[in-house]
């Protein structure tokens, strides 16, 4: 009968009574691999490893979380007020190395350790309203990430998976900026880019090219310290001596789309220009409560504005040609409130120009609805041309699900009234200027800004409110918004609050004047007009809805590879068995 080795003799000369007595015991080299080095007492195998070494993988998970929550806090501090840009990308760049190689599950949930301190730090200026509805919106908003988590690890598994993990970027804040109750775009990666070398991509692509062009340079970077992990022999990847180009390649393309934007022209020669004036009261109070009492924060304009009409009948000004008044800066409706609609015909016909009056107007068929407005208002007739704000805040300037809500949330009811939205968009003749109305957070959403310079347009307004949220950093990141817009649109962009910040932003996003908060200042300046458009709003939306379905469909590939590659395997194992 033939036989193999015998490795019961083996194991008998090996064994202890093959042992000299002056020997000391050998270790066994048949155990099984999870055995641990060490044994428990008695010479019997321990069977530690498993539990070390799930102790091993929550500790490395628990490691890789406290990564992505640093990673998320890295990224609010990218955007004002602390300004550091080149966080965006770095941000960018951890959270694609947390999530190459994990599983959907364990990118989900980076995604979501990155994206609520990342949301509750941006937003934390929200805390004059409570600490609470900081957590809640933050989570809302952060809940987004979860999916982007989830498709940068399915993307990571394919060819050029620093490409994919952009367009997935855009996709996340397409979602974002439309769900729920039509979005909320605060924390776009391109309004972190609104002085850095990427902003000037905002002229072809608008917003969301900038927001791509960060992802990329994120996840080149990514990529490059791929390469250079695995060229040290701690990955499946190439051979040092071939690992050092794809690493090169790959800082050198990040390179590349970091300065592509000097490449980019943006136009910012003026068809004319216009002697404007920004009037910015102050508030008596800031906080909830801004408004105080009926007439204060309207007599606060009006006494700016008949100390302006003073300085010009005295030489130290130049006469404007128009004025613009915040939003808000009328807390009485002065179509229905005489003494309101006497205190802005005094201050129109002192200044001698228009004046774009930021008022809250009863809505005239609506009973308990109101109306955020931009009026026109002319020095002899009184007011003419009005925009109305399209995009009314949710739980801010009105309650979904009012009646169902309120009797949970108490303070729901500290919005007596909802703003009813406006049709059309704000382009207005304010004296010899035409001029593009956005009113305050609205300035943040793509579609309208962009519909605004389409219609004709030569300059932007921004008309704002932000005494609620004076000293907390939120008017420093609407700015920041204001400057993109002026480089994606070539217009300048003029921002009008009540109690701050108040600005002139040239087109090529500089920013040429500005208040501080609350103080009362007014601004004088010539404002240029342009009617030439950039190519960002010739081609409108189509950049951002390609890179996100570019971004979707690349989840769906790398999905059905990973499902035929575990079939391919699956069969050659089953063959395997069969023989």
């Amino acid at each position: 009968m033939p036989s193999g080795p015998d490795t019961t003799a083996e194991a008998e000369t090996e064994g202890p009574a093959a042992r000299r007595p002056d020997e000391p015991p050998r270790r066994r080299t048949d155990t099984p691999a999870d055995v641990p080095d060490d044994a428990v007492p008695g010479g019997r195998p321990g069977r530690r490893r498993p539990l070390a070494r799930l102790v091993s993988l929550v500790r490395r998970e628990a490691y890789r979380t406290a990564a992505a929550v640093a990673a998320g806090v890295a990224l609010a501090a990218a955007f004002p007020p602390y300004d550091l840009w080149p966080l965006s990308i770095v941000s960018v760049a951890a959270l694609a190395l947390l999530t190459r190689g994990r599983t959907v599950r364990q990118g989900a949930w980076l995604g979501l350790a990155t994206g609520l301190p990342f949301f509750f730090v941006l937003l934390k200026w929200l805390h004059v309203v409570g600490w609470d509805a900081v957590f809640g919106l933050a989570l809302v908003e952060a809940l987004f990430f979860v999916p982007l988590g989830a498709g940068l690890a399915l993307a990571s598994r394919l060819p050029l998976w620093p490409l994919w993990g952009a367009c997935l970027w855009v996709a996340e804040e397409w979602a974002r900026d439309r769900l729920p109750f039509g979005g909320f775009p605060w924390g776009r990666l391109a309004f972190a880019n609104t002085a850095s070398p990427l902003t000037p991509l905002a002229a072809l692509g608008g917003a969301p090219l900038v927001t791509f062009a960060a992802a990329l340079v994120g996840g080149l970077l990514a990529a490059a310290a791929v390469a250079v992990w695995r060229s040290r022999g701690r990955g499946d990847g190439p051979r040092p001596a071939r690992a050092a180009l794809p690493a090169a390649g790959a800082l050198a393309l990040a390179a590349a789309v970091t300065v592509s934007g000097h490449a980019v022209p943006v136009p910012t020669q003026a068809a004319d220009t216009v002697r404007i004036a920004v009037v910015q009261g102050n508030v008596q109070q800031p906080g909830m409560d801004f408004l105080g009492r009926p007439m204060l924060i309207l007599d606060n304009h009006v006494q700016a504005t008949l100390e302006l009409a003073a300085d010009v009948a005295e030489g130290r000004v130049e006469r404007p040609e128009l004025v613009i008044w915040p939003e808000n800066a009328s807390d009485l409706d002065p179509h229905r409130h005489p003494e309101a609609r006497a205190a802005i015909d005094r201050a129109a016909r002192a200044v001698g120009v228009p004046i774009l009056v930021g008022a809250l107007v009863d809505h005239p068929t609506e009973e308990g609805y109101v109306e955020n407005q931009g009026i026109v208002w002319d020095p002899e007739t009184g007011p003419g041309a009005s925009y109305t704000k399209q995009h009314p805040v949710p739980f801010g300037e009105y309650v979904p699900y009012r009646d169902q809500l309120s009797k949970v949330i108490t303070r729901l009811q500290r919005v007596p009234r909802d703003f009813w939205p406006g049709e059309r968009t704000g382009v207005l003749e304010v004296g010899p200027a035409r001029l593009g109305d956005v009113i305050c957070f609205e300035v943040a959403y793509d579609e309208i800004v962009r519909d605004t310079v389409n219609d004709g347009a030569r300059a932007l307004v921004v008309q704002t409110n932000n005494a609620t949220y004076g000293r907390t950093g939120q008017p420093e990141q609407q700015l920041a918004m204001s400057r993109l817009r002026a480089v994606e649109h070539g217009r300048a962009v003029v921002t009008a609050a009540t109690s701050g910040i108040s600005a002139i932003v040239a087109p090529d996003g500089t920013i040429e004047q500005r208040t501080e908060e609350f103080t009362r200042d007014v601004l004088v300046a010539d404002l240029p007009l342009r009617d030439e458009i950039t190519f960002s709003d010739r081609i409108g939306p189509a950049p951002e809805w390609v890179l996100a379905i570019v971004g979707v469909l690349s989840c769906a590939a790398a999905y059905v590879l990973g499902r035929r590659g575990a079939d391919g395997e699956n069969g050659t194992e089953g063959k395997r068995q069969r023989q």
